[in-house]
């Protein structure tokens, strides 16, 4: 639940499917920037992939919840899913902006790959006025220092593997096992609905 007068992590994502990197890098930006929260936005309809390589949001929801369950310090929001179009990280900022108010520290969590293309996103430049902008490491991608405002931008390395979830799809597809790689419950989710195997 965002309180208001608090610190809040906002980490976006299309979630297809939410896996362990993920959810240690929330983690770890919250420890290292002592967030009382961080709070997932699975995208709605991601505004840079073909909506129809993505799995159905309430999926990606679904998988969200399942992963958060068992950390107080997560929570799971329904924002961009319930928003008709694209999803657009400017628009969600100041949704939650709108809703906490100004007394409310609002940091905005990207893993470093998603950083490197942030001058592409949909009014860009509103991002870092509502929100500091949390450049997570990910393993293969350079942090991209140079592209922030430096007064707006904190970055911060999180230790970490090659995992994405585009390779945990490939493994499902492949009948590899994915434990370990994402939650039990994700996992159990994934079999049950019988998602990636097409």
């Amino acid at each position: 639940m965002v309180r208001r007068g608090s610190r809040i992590g906002i980490m976006g994502g299309t979630f297809d499917p939410i896996h362990h990197v993920h959810l240690l890098t929330a983690l770890e930006a919250a420890f290292r920037l002592v967030l009382d929260e961080v709070v997932l936005v699975p995208a709605g309809i991601p505004c840079q992939k073909d909506p129809g390589c993505v799995s159905p949001a309430e999926d990606r929801y679904a998988m969200a919840i399942i992963a958060a369950a068992s950390n107080p310090f997560l929570s799971v929001s329904r924002l961009e899913i319930e928003r008709p179009g694209p999803s657009y990280s400017a628009e969600t900022l100041r949704s939650f902006r709108e809703f906490v108010g100004v007394d409310t520290e609002l940091f905005f969590i990207v893993g470093a790959d998603a950083a490197a293309g942030i001058s592409t996103w949909y009014d860009s430049e509103s991002v870092p006025r509502l929100a500091q902008v949390v450049v997570c490491s990910r393993w293969g991608y350079p942090l991209p220092a140079d592209r922030l405002p430096a007064d707006r931008s904190i970055l911060v390395k999180v230790p970490g593997w090659p995992m994405s979830s585009t390779a945990i799809r490939q493994r499902v597809r492949r009948g590899e096992p994915i434990r370990y790689l994402v939650p039990d419950g994700v996992a159990a989710y994934i079999s049950r609905r019988g998602l990636y195997l097409d």
